[in-house]
């Protein structure tokens, strides 16, 4: 694994904290604007515990979540020993529990990693990686994924997917309800004017999900860096992984499943077909550039 593993798994931990009450001050700070607009205290009290219902829910159940939303089937060893067998080894190499597998129907050359620490892991590879890497380019994605779970990375990612859903269907419920006006207060028609509080309230609906936007990637692109250079220590071969990507990098098949809210959990961004040449959609990716990572892995020298 990479030489400052450590410290990445420290600053992990933190961040994954960190985020969680962010997450919760988000939920209620939105259910207070809400609140407030509507003049009903009620919907403070329940974000409140919607806040408390999403960390627990984030912490516990976000893992099965990603991998629902991703359509992935879990596999047991009779399935693919040949997968199995190679996790195993590098599960063995890296020190870590064997995580569960799981398959996610597509021909796209993709794969991800899930869960809330190393004892609760699941790695999902898709049909296309399995079908069309040769068996050292397998193996870097892998040692990829491993990584992501050896620096602790794949909680505070996976986090990440509920956070961004909750805020997205509270931001699409207040739009919803201003818009046919059924839960307006009656102090809120006497008072005639409640044009600050409305522009707060929209404000609030539209920066919201952009603010869960910026936390995915803020969490994403220095990560699959560190990732990229953990799994060719792991495997001693960095161009295994380099060759993976460049067939990532030219694969124009999309998956029958994805989410904008999982796009930062696989290695490569499964929606890259659709951005190409959106100099926009590059910008706000959840991912550094394929050929930059390509770059460096070349260079690297593993003795």
């Amino acid at each position: 694994m990479a030489v400052n593993l450590y410290t990445q798994q420290s600053s992990n931990v933190r961040k994954t904290w960190l985020l969680m009450t962010g997450s919760l001050l988000l939920v209620v700070g939105l259910g207070w604007v809400f609140a407030y607009y509507f003049q009903r205290s009620e919907i403070l009290v329940l974000a409140v515990i919607l806040s408390i219902v999403l960390n627990l829910v984030a912490y516990w159940q976000s893992d099965k979540i990603a991998l629902s939303m991703a359509g992935a089937r879990a596999i047991q060893q009779s399935d693919n020993p040949y997968l199995f067998r190679m996790v195993e080894n590098l599960s063995i190499t890296a020190g870590l529990p064997m995580p569960k597998l799981f398959i996610i129907p597509g021909a796209q050359i993709n794969a991800l990693a899930t869960g809330r620490d190393p004892q609760h892991a699941s790695i999902a590879v898709t049909v296309g990686a399995l079908e069309r890497l040769e068996n050292e380019e397998l193996e870097g994605v892998l040692a990829h994924e491993l990584s992501h779970i050896g620096n602790r990375d794949i909680l505070i990612s996976t986090v990440v997917v509920v956070l961004a859903g909750v805020v997205t269907i509270m931001a699409d419920w207040f739009m919803r309800m201003s818009f046919f006006g059924g839960m307006r207060g009656r102090d809120n028609d006497r008072e005639g004017g409640n044009g600050i509080g409305l522009i707060i309230a929209l404000a609030a609906a539209i920066l919201a999900p952009l603010a869960a936007t910026l936390l995915q990637l803020a969490i994403s692109r220095k990560r699959e860096f560190l990732a990229d250079a953990s799994g060719a220590l792991l495997t001693r071969y960095p161009d295994g992984l380099a060759n993976a990507l460049e067939k990532i990098a030219v694969d124009g098949n999309t998956l029958p499943k994805t989410s904008n809210a999982t796009a930062h959990l696989y290695i490569s961004n499964p929606f890259r077909a659709k951005q190409a040449g959106n100099w926009l959609a590059k910008m706000f990716s959840t991912h550094p550039p394929i050929q930059e990572r390509i770059a460096i892995l070349r260079g690297m020298k593993v003795e």
